[in-house]
């Protein structure tokens, strides 16, 4: 029979997971052992409700079948005008310049006795309250003098994310996001076990080539030459005389 080579720190690592998890039977163990030999990190994606073998390869899976990102075109406007050339009749505060116009506001005369209540450049009183004195205009030249011309919205590409929808500002973002929100990790012990989600295809192929007889054989061949080993191994190979 073969044996196989297992370094000093996944012994280490396996001697504290068996001291840990005393009932812990050959092939979890064995599946232990693949876990830190290939330093496997398999991650369940909670949407789909598939398991892969890393966080890694579930992104480049997805980003190859552009699943995960899309680029997208957004127009950002610049503020809106206070006074535009629409405008018929505006309010003025006489202490900022503050203006409020009939066409750019749903209420001009309520917004203008707010901003001026509340100014910080008001010192005038009324009865120890500041005034609320503001000016009116409707002169056209007047409100010429108010019109600022309005800066063109500039065009920005961002990244959606093809599973939230939500915009992110790079492709990094939606990658992080997506870790955060749609990925749980499970240890791989836990995975042929479990009968509640889909074990991805090329993953569930490396697990069965690995849960062969001959090669599991040789792992607790392997074990069996190490003296802290040998109680577990006893143990297991009790276990499976008991179960036939």
């Amino acid at each position: 029979m073969s044996v196989i080579a297992i370094p000093e720190t996944i012994k280490s690592e396996m001697l504290r997971f068996l001291k840990k998890n005393k009932k812990a039977d050959l092939i979890t163990t064995y599946l232990f052992f693949l876990e830190k030999k290939f330093n496997l990190k398999p991650v369940l994606f909670i949407r789909d409700k598939v398991i892969y073998q890393s966080r890694q390869d579930l992104i480049h899976r997805l980003e190859e079948a552009g699943k995960l990102w899309r680029e997208t075109e957004i127009k950002i406007q610049y503020g809106q005008q206070s006074v535009n050339e629409q405008s018929k009749k505006i309010y003025i505060c006489p202490f900022t310049g503050k203006v409020f116009a009939d066409n750019t506001h749903p209420n001009p005369q309520d917004a203008i006795y707010d901003w001026v209540s509340k100014c910080p450049e008001n010192t005038e009183r009324v009865g120890g309250l500041k005034a609320k004195r503001f000016l009116v205009s409707e002169d056209l030249d007047v409100i010429k003098n108010y019109i600022v011309k309005r800066k063109e919205p500039i065009k920005k590409i961002v990244f959606s994310s093809a599973v939230t929808g939500k915009l992110f500002n790079s492709k990094e973002a939606v990658i992080q996001d997506f870790v955060q929100n749609q990925l749980k990790d499970i240890p791989l012990e836990e995975v042929p076990s479990q009968n509640r989600y889909q074990i991805e295809e090329h993953f569930m192929s490396f697990i069965q080539t690995h849960l062969e007889e001959g090669k599991i054989n040789a792992f607790v061949e392997t074990l069996a030459n190490y003296e802290e080993f040998s109680a577990f191994v006893d143990l297991w190979l009790e276990e499976e005389k008991e179960e036939t």
